[in-house]
């Protein structure tokens, strides 16, 4: 899909046979025949040749979609007022005039509607692999309810995404909004240095008290300090203000803090409503359901219906580097099992691209690495030597290496089995210091947990055995590879998104690592807003 379907993807499906391949205008055409039918024709937002209330709240709604974080003039509201308007003040206008209002207005309404539950472009098209949302949602009946009641705000809601982190988020926009839209705050000087560090001064330091006094980070009888010291102060909201930017908490004030501080809020804002965007293609969510956020480098377990913080398990991973082909992928799918003390099965790209090399040049490689060749297919079959014949055996893929069991196992001694066309799974890792980086995109595309065992714990949850993390110590720690599989199989959601915001109130930000942001911009037809956030740090 080139352009991003405004007219709601999936509502068009809903309601209209065959819509869902047919051009956007002309299936949401159809959508509205099809809702006319069920109603003989009958008109919804006028009486005897004038508007009801609720034609007139819904066009001022239409007016003001950006609240929920989309684009006015996807929906007509300025060209339906001024439409609306005309006709109420024309004594002479006909039932015709009126009735093609009427279907306008249904028109721009079940779009909205649409648009709030199911997103605006199918996310197969931004390289999301998504199951559908469109389980017993009924957009028209939101319509019909929306032409008799007086709470249009309340059912709107209602097509929106249940996730109490949605709401949250699109209740941030609002704030971001209106800093966007308030007098530009004074610009922060170039440092005089490579950092300002705690107990030093900068010349720019009133203008930064004002700038994080606007987003929180510093109490607001704060912002009219002068002096340009680095106090225990300002340093706790510089350190509060890198922490919600994925950013090295050190309080000092850095490049690439600098340039964080610098990011338009509009720019912001706009990282918000993509966000939401993304929010609406997420399929239900039913516990116990894992989600890994890509861009945040965190991995939450949400084990009730209700998606509160106080009830996750929430740890740091590790997802793909920022080289294309590395990327961890966006998708949905189940973890089945979980493998102890497993072997590493080397990908044939990595095996060409990085291994073979050294493999040729170092005849001890396979011993210094506790590796082994063996034939492609079998796991029982005898290690081969690394002769040259072999080498080329792997080559073709004949052969396959795989690392043997152990501490310095790239899998680390725990692996969760989650079947996926992309083979990507999530796993423990030796190499525990990068989980103490700010951005952990370092893995070939897998996802590294830094907490194992309990992860294993809570997913193990019901599974014969009681596998306590004590018992699951000893199962790392043991000699035998064996596999457990689960009890109840748990939802894995790998997202990505780079705006998130908190219970506590405090929204966070995150860098668009794999250029997601500008993608889906580019589908929704939009233009990119003041200075992008940084991608590298």
């Amino acid at each position: 899909m080139a352009a991003p379907r405004t007219l709601g993807w999936v509502l068009l499906a809903c309601l209209a046979a065959g819509a869902a391949a047919a051009e956007p205008a002309a299936a949401n055409g159809r959508a509205v025949d099809t809702f006319y039918a069920r109603h003989g024709s009958t008109l919804l937002w006028s009486r005897s040749g004038s508007p009801t209330a609720q034609a007139r709240a819904l066009i001022a709604t239409l007016q003001s979609v950006p609240d929920y974080g989309l684009s006015a003039a996807d929906y007509g509201g300025a060209r339906l007022a001024a439409r609306l308007d005309a006709l109420s003040a024309d004594r002479d206008a006909s039932v015709a005039d009126w009735s093609l209002f009427d279907r306008d207005l249904t028109s721009a309404v079940l779009a909205l509607v649409g648009n709030l539950h199911f997103g605006r472009v199918d996310p197969h098209a931004a390289g999301f692999d998504m199951p559908p949302r469109a389980q017993g949602f009924d957009p028209a009946a939101i319509v019909e309810q929306l032409a008799v009641r007086n709470d249009t705000a309340a059912l709107l809601a209602a097509a929106e995404p249940g996730y109490q982190h949605y709401r949250l988020l699109h209740q941030s926009l609002a704030r971001y909004r209106a800093l966007a839209a308030a007098p530009d705050l004074p610009a922060l000087p170039p440092l005089p240095g490579w950092s300002v560090k705690p107990g030093d001064s900068y010349a720019g330091a009133p203008q930064l008290r004002r700038r994080l006094a606007a987003v929180g980070d510093l109490p607001p009888q704060q912002a009219a300090r002068t002096d340009a010291l680095l106090d225990d102060e300002l340093v706790a909201a510089i350190k509060s203000f890198q922490h919600r930017h994925g950013l090295a908490p050190d309080g000092a004030l850095g490049a690439g803090t600098l340039a964080a501080l610098r990011v338009p809020f509009a720019q912001r804002a706009r990282q918000i409503e993509l966000t939401l965007e993304r929010w609406r293609w997420v399929p239900p969510l039913e516990p116990p359901t894992l989600i890994v956020n890509i861009p945040a480098f965190r991995l939450f377990l949400i084990r009730s219906a209700v998606d509160d913080e106080a009830s996750m398990l929430r740890m740091n991973v590790i997802v793909g580097r920022q080289y294309p082909q590395l990327h961890t992928p966006v998708f949905a799918a189940d973890m089945t099992a979980v493998l102890f003390r497993p072997y590493w099965d080397v990908p044939r790209n990595i095996v060409r691209r990085e291994l073979l090399a050294e493999l040729r040049r170092n005849p001890r490689y396979l011993e210094t690495h506790d590796m082994e060749l063996i034939a492609a297919g079998s796991s029982a079959a005898a290690p081969l030597a690394a002769t040259a014949d072999n080498l080329e055996a792997l080559a073709l893929g004949r052969l396959r290496l795989r690392q043997r069991p152990g501490p310095e196992n790239a899998l680390g001694l725990i692996k969760f089995v989650v079947p996926n066309r992309y083979d990507v799974y999530l796993h423990s890792t030796p190499a525990q210091r990068l989980f103490a980086e700010p951005r952990r995109a370092f893995s070939h595309g897998c996802i590294r947990v830094s907490d194992p065992v309990a992860l294993a714990a809570a997913v193990m949850g019901g599974t014969a055995g009681d596998w306590t993390a004590e018992k699951i110590r000893a199962a790392m720690d043991g000699a035998a590879t064996f596999q457990v599989k689960l009890a109840r199989p748990v939802h894995v959601l790998i997202l990505y998104g780079t705006a998130v915001a908190a219970e506590d109130g405090t929204v966070h930000f995150f860098d668009d690592i794999y250029g997601q942001d500008r993608r889906l911009e580019a589908l929704l037809g939009l233009k990119p807003v003041g200075t992008r956030p940084p991608d590298h740090q």
